[in-house]
């Protein structure tokens, strides 16, 4: 397990929300919001939030615009992860990948095991770069949300996490 490095400085990061939905509003987006709460409670910054049909160049448009903007440093989707017709979001991101986190998703699933056991095969949880750009692809339940920030996306978004993190390596993303 990690630990932090105690004199280190936090460092803020600009991320986005998504949230994959025919049916939610802000009203009712439960997930979206437990993830800026999160982040937020966190000291990071809400760069953007949006609620996107499920649609896959829906996503794609608006995910693109946030790759292509050098102050989105990443994005976290909830929703569309499941095996219906409408999940669509793993097919929707994953082409604009440069870079797949393969053990994102590995580990979302040990760690959801110990809450919903076997359930845990139906998620299609994912990650990768692009464009410099950390994406996370969580499901849309709030639990899960939950679970997906507060085991594994929290602590590689901070500096401070050791032995690695994500953000100590940001600036190197793009490089050739």
């Amino acid at each position: 397990m990690g630990h932090a490095r105690p004199n280190a400085e936090f460092i803020p990061v600009n991320i986005a929300i998504m949230t994959v939905s025919d049916s939610r509003s802000e009203e009712n987006d439960t997930s979206g919001k437990a993830l800026v709460d999160r982040l937020t409670a966190a000291g990071h910054n809400l760069a953007d939030k949006q609620i996107v049909k499920d649609d896959r160049y829906s996503i794609r448009a608006v995910m693109s615009a946030w790759i292509a903007e050098p102050d989105v440093q990443a994005v976290i989707t909830t929703g569309g992860t499941g095996l219906t017709g409408r999940d669509i979001t793993p097919e929707a991101v994953a082409p604009l990948f440069d870079k797949e986190i393969d053990g994102f998703g590995e580990m979302f699933r040990w760690v959801s095991w110990q809450d919903i056991k076997t359930s845990t095969i139906q998620s299609r949880a994912i990650a990768g770069l692009a464009n410099g750009t950390a994406i996370f692809c969580l499901p849309g339940s709030t639990g899960a949300c939950r679970t997906g920030w507060d085991e594994i996306i929290m602590h590689q978004l901070d500096h401070r996490h050791k032995p690695c993190n994500l953000v100590e390596i940001m600036p190197r993303f793009l490089e050739k």
